[in-house]
């Protein structure tokens, strides 16, 4: 993960130690330069963290028919997008899909959750 989202994290400490963020929804993102540039490690090393606050963490299930379809990015860890290495290529239907997919499961478990 990106050395500013590490730090951070590592801020959180005093949330961690009241249990304040256990049981809330949570998901990761990222993008990286190429398609084989790290990003299911990345989305793995973020989910970490939530993990130890006890955290509710969710991926994109394989029922989002895109991670089937996709040919850059989108993984069951979390959305992706493939920038390309100028930074040019725009987020793809497939990735915007996925991404939106992602966050909806989000929005829908947090609004189960909530009182």
């Amino acid at each position: 993960m990106a050395a500013p989202l590490k730090h951070f994290l590592d801020g959180t400490g005093e949330l961690w130690r009241r249990g304040a963020l256990a049981g809330r929804p949570a998901c990761v993102f990222t993008s990286s330069a190429s398609l084989h540039g790290g990003q299911e490690t990345t989305l793995v090393s973020m989910m970490l963290p939530l993990l130890h606050h006890g955290m509710l963490v969710m991926g994109i299930p394989y029922t989002e028919v895109g991670l089937h379809a996709t040919r850059s990015g989108g993984t069951p860890y979390g959305a992706t997008h493939v920038s390309g290495l100028a930074d040019d290529r725009p987020v793809s239907d497939v990735e915007r899909a996925l991404a939106i997919a992602q966050g909806r499961r989000l929005a829908e478990l947090a609004a189960k959750l909530s009182p």
